[in-house]
């Protein structure tokens, strides 16, 4: 085993994604709630906040389907954090009222670009003045992607959001040249999406670095694929398998198995890995670096992928005729360990899993998933229950895409309740924290449970249902219910298990 990869002191987490958090503009955003959320993660002693992407989401408002690999969401951007930089005055704060417990995505988005909009008019007559230099260097220190990215937004709007192989060819088919003539023309509309881009990422650090402070640190995610309608894409499209008409030819997907009978179509197009070799895999160089920039620690989506991908033909309505093509392999994590050293990475291995991955995984010295629920309900894969892990795993009770764990338990037959109970028990009567125990009481060096779980949620709650298009992502956490009792709990559980620690990610080479 190579181990040069991450070697994380035993502790723990929680998963809740910024949107899920409460506040008053529709979504969870990066202003106060996010505060408050560090606190209580430092007083329940929890270690880690886990996030899914960041990205600016788009179709279905999904974050796994975003309009770039490199920005940020500007809905995530806190108006009252703009108030206190003079860049909004207190009677410009929307009034409306947006429910509490469930997130608002389309009107949230409206909102949070007419303030910004308000925003960046004020900072044009000079108003925070103090940012003028600082803006100045995001755009030069972040041009790679955000000059073709601010262009695609704005090109965007002025084609009524249309994907953009739907914009007339002069638009359509990205030309250097021609994207400097049609920046020049829309002049304002990239600027002020650039700004937008400013406002998010400093925004971001500055959280980053309370949680530090505080000694929380965080864990990101980072799709294997990308989405179609994306700059990257549109910009790029040369690391792409695309046609002469820059249509895919195959897109991703998995193949059936015992979760889907016709397997996932997922429709993202594929990576041309032979122009990514010859470029010495610079474009994912520069996205995962651009990703620790903002993250201690990266989840990378779907790495089985990188050893093998299914290859679905572009048009096909199931992903039932698929193939399977070989991926990078070992390749590309060389360059980017040669390029950014130690790769703090967490492989997201769950599905099907092959020898071959496994050895992927162990040559740069990885840890993987554990997800309870996969050992006691459905396919029950023995290297889920905690007496097959290793110490360099992280364990989950379940993931965005799972049921909550109660409302799992309700669907669980009555011989795989049993099987529970026996080996967890309490399982009948407190599932989810029996499960918490179970994950916190494993040797595994880290322990992440989802929001739900810890609140003891059932179904209402979950945040996403594979395969579907509607009403995900929408759960948004109600503070009421995070009492100090629960917080002392988690904190004693944490304790217990050894699990509180001033948080490391080192490595055989740091």
């Amino acid at each position: 085993m190579n181990t040069a990869g991450p070697k994380i002191d035993r502790a723990s987490g929680i998963l809740l994604h910024v949107t899920s958090l409460p506040g008053p503009h529709g979504v969870g955003d990066l202003g106060p709630a996010a505060y408050w959320w560090i606190d209580q993660l430092a007083q329940a002693k929890q270690s880690w906040w886990q996030i899914l992407p960041l990205g600016p989401t788009g179709y279905a408002d999904s974050p796994y389907q975003c309009f770039s690999a490199f920005a940020g969401n500007p809905s995530l951007i806190s108006l009252e954090f703009l108030v206190n930089e003079d860049l909004l005055f207190d009677q410009q704060l929307p009034t409306e009222q947006f429910a509490r417990e469930e997130a608002d995505f389309d009107r949230a988005r409206q909102l949070k670009l007419m303030a910004t909009e308000r925003a960046f008019a004020r900072f044009r007559r000079n108003a925070a003045p103090a940012l003028a230099a600082d803006f100045a260097k995001f755009k030069q220190q972040q041009a790679a992607w955000l000059d073709a990215f601010a262009l695609f937004v704005a090109l965007k709007e002025q084609n009524n959001g249309v994907a953009w192989w739907d914009w007339p060819r002069t638009e359509r088919i990205y030309d250097p040249a021609q994207a400097e003539r049609l920046a020049q023309q829309l002049a304002d509309e990239v600027e002020l999406c650039k700004f937008r881009q400013f406002l998010f990422f400093r925004q971001w650090e500055n959280l980053r670095e309370y949680a530090h402070r505080h000694n929380v640190r965080l864990i990101g995610d980072m799709p294997i694929f990308i989405s179609a309608d994306s700059s990257d894409v549109w910009s790029r499209p040369e690391l792409f398998q695309l046609d002469q008409n820059r249509k895919p030819t195959f897109v991703a997907g998995v193949p059936p198995d015992y979760f889907s009978a016709t397997g996932q179509l997922w429709g993202n197009p594929l990576y041309d890995w032979e122009m990514h070799r010859e470029t010495g895999y610079a474009w994912w160089i520069d996205r995962l670096r651009s990703t620790l920039q903002m993250v201690d620690l990266v989840r990378l989506d779907h790495f089985r992928g990188f050893e093998a991908y299914w290859a679905v033909p572009a048009g096909d309505t199931t992903a039932e005729n698929g193939t399977w093509q070989p991926g990078p392999g070992p390749e590309l994590f060389r360059a980017l360990q040669a390029a950014l050293g130690p790769l703090p990475l967490i492989a997201e291995d769950l599905g099907v899993i092959t020898p071959e991955v496994d050895a992927l995984r162990h040559e740069f010295g990885l840890p993987g998933m554990r997800v309870l629920q996969f050992a006691f309900g459905g396919a029950q894969e023995d290297r889920f229950f905690p007496h097959h892990f290793d110490r360099h795993t992280v364990v989950y009770t379940g993931t965005h895409d799972n049921e909550t764990t109660v409302g799992w338990y309700q669907n669980l037959t009555p011989a795989e309740q049993t099987l529970l109970e026996s080996y967890a028990l309490g399982a009948t009567t407190d599932p989810a924290w029996a499960m918490l125990r179970l994950a916190w009481s494993s040797v595994a060096d880290l322990a992440v449970v989802p929001m739900q779980d810890v609140l003891r949620l059932g179904n209402e709650a979950r945040m996403n249902f594979p395969g579907t298009t509607e009403g995900n992502w929408r759960w948004r956490l109600d503070p009421g219910l995070l009492t100090e009792k629960m917080l002392t709990s988690l904190a004693e559980m944490t304790t217990v298990y050894h699990r509180q620690s001033a948080v490391r990610v080192t490595t055989a080479t740091s």
